[in-house]
């Protein structure tokens, strides 16, 4: 993932050093989204509320009506929320790469002697702090409204490394995504489809027992359940070890698909 812009004529650095530069260069990119985010507070404020609203509109207009064996429903219902949250997050990537393309900021990067897939790495770290921030916010919303862990503080930590593992590949999965499509928008409108389904079809907000037969085999092996059941089973007990072996495999299988594909893309538009 590492590439050298460098002028014609000049001899290439040795790998240590084009490591050290590639990882200033995606720092800097960093920087400069975040940068973004605390001028534009708006996209953060919204980007938390969604997630407060959906806690609350389940856990007392909804959470009533849902019964959950060996559980209260809101201890199974935050787990949710959280790989929700991530998941409807990744999108701002799609639409932040987007909108950098339509203004020209992607042009300006191409002059400078820096690696081009910085551009990329730095962007997906960006929104990886916003999540981190929104998922801080669920927590201590969810703790208001009476969630609690029931395993141990480390497990726990454990169930947000699951977490922000799957949001950063959703990350670099968005920003093919913002690539393909004209405008920010359009980046929107194209992401939402692949994530509804997804989201709603899986174990997040209800059991995956309760669905019709031909719907439950997918439900249960998707990726969104597959995290939904690591980080509820992290942070409420019961089995870990396999759910958790196989949601970091997705997250690493995520990676492995789209990170070339986003590479190659980019490459081919710069």
């Amino acid at each position: 993932m590492i590439d050298e812009a460098l002028e014609p004529g000049v001899q290439a650095a040795s790998p240590t050093r084009s490591l050290g530069r590639f990882l200033t260069d995606v720092l800097v990119v960093a920087e400069r989204n975040l940068i973004s985010y605390a001028r534009v507070p708006e996209t953060l404020y919204f980007s938390s509320i969604q997630p407060v609203m959906f806690v609350l509109l389940f856990r007392y207009v909804f959470g009533g009506a849902i019964a959950v064996p060996g559980h209260s429903y809101v201890d199974f219902l935050i787990p949710g929320i959280f790989v929700q949250t991530v998941a409807f997050g990744s999108i701002g990537t799609a639409v932040g790469l987007a909108e950098d393309l339509r203004k020209g900021f992607i042009e300006r990067f191409r002059s400078l002697p820096m690696a081009r897939s910085a551009v990329l790495a730095g962007r997906t770290i960006a929104d990886l702090c916003r999540n981190i921030l929104v998922v801080i916010i669920i927590t201590v919303v969810g703790t208001l409204v009476g969630f609690r862990v029931h395993t141990s503080p480390l497990a726990f930590v454990g169930a947000v490394g699951v977490l922000l593992l799957f949001a950063y590949a959703l990350s670099w999965g968005f920003s093919v995504v913002g690539m393909i499509a004209p405008n920010a928008e359009a980046a929107q409108l194209m992401a939402f489809p692949l994530l509804f389904p997804l989201t709603f079809a899986s174990s997040a907000f209800v059991p995956v027992q309760s669905m019709p037969s031909w719907l439950r085999g997918f439900a249960s092996n998707q990726p969104i359940s597959v995290i939904v059941d690591a980080v509820r089973a992290l942070s409420l007990g019961g089995p870990t070890s396999g759910v958790v072996l196989r949601a970091v495999l997705w997250s690493l299988a995520i990676l492995a698909i789209v990170v070339p594909l986003s590479v190659r893309r980019f490459r081919r538009m710069v």
